[in-house]
């Protein structure tokens, strides 16, 4: 996945932001749009490997509960496939039914971690680079996008969590050449929790985001040291 400061190739398009309104703002990237919230996540410490015979565990008990009501049986390939996973998790002493236990809980503290905002950038004149990813247009013009931290997000890759999103409405609708344009965004952050409809080739999906910008200017994007990355 690409940020905008490894962009490899940037799309060439006019775009306006006022050079005194730029410099005045605080630039920022998208790990400084993360707020700190410490919680103990016993998931973290445990190997790929373990991770998948865990899943292997909890799906297995899960078709085992479900048996005891549907009457259908879990097939014997799918049991021993079971019993192996606990072997190797009990032979590195993890501790399955604890972290089974605990993984509702361990979901909601990575979901409230996923939507925080940083409270520090709320109101704050920011500049952000990001690649657009378009919403509502004025004829071919773009006026209202969410601006991405990688190529493919949220159309070709699953989104990312709410707070590396940023729902922007522009100051002056602009051209662009395609889905994904590399950009800086200028403006007021606003943290602001919004859920958006995302129309996709095979359907929609429900895209949860954090912040927001409104009355955005928008430049084209430019490398660290001036000029575009090639």
């Amino acid at each position: 996945m690409k940020r905008a400061h490894f962009l490899s190739a940037i799309v060439g398009v006019g775009f306006f932001v006022g050079s005194a309104f730029a410099e005045e703002a605080r630039k920022i990237e998208w790990d400084g749009m993360k707020a700190t919230y410490e919680f103990d996540d016993p998931f973290v410490d445990l190997t790929s490997e373990q991770l998948m015979n865990l899943s292997m565990v909890a799906r297995v008990r899960m078709l085992e509960e479900r048996a005891k009501e549907t009457g259908k049986p879990v097939s014997e390939e799918m049991l021993k496939e079971k019993r192996a996973s606990e072997k190797l998790l009990k032979d590195q002493k993890v501790d399955i039914d604890g972290l089974l236990a605990k993984r509702d809980e361990i979901r909601e503290q990575r979901k409230k971690r996923a939507n925080m905002g940083v409270e520090e950038l709320d109101g704050k004149l920011v500049s952000l680079p990001g690649f657009v990813l378009p919403l509502e247009f004025d004829g071919k013009k773009v006026k209202e996008f969410l601006l991405v931290p990688w190529v493919g997000a949220c159309i070709h890759t699953p989104p990312p969590p709410p707070n590396q999103i940023v729902h922007v409405i522009v100051a002056e609708p602009f051209a662009t050449k395609g889905t994904f344009e590399a950009v800086t965004i200028t403006g007021k952050m606003q943290l602001k929790k919004q859920v958006r409809e995302l129309f996709l080739v095979d359907g929609t999906a429900d895209i949860n985001m954090s912040y927001a910008m409104e009355s955005a200017a928008v430049e084209k994007y430019e490398a660290p040291g001036g000029g575009e990355k090639k």
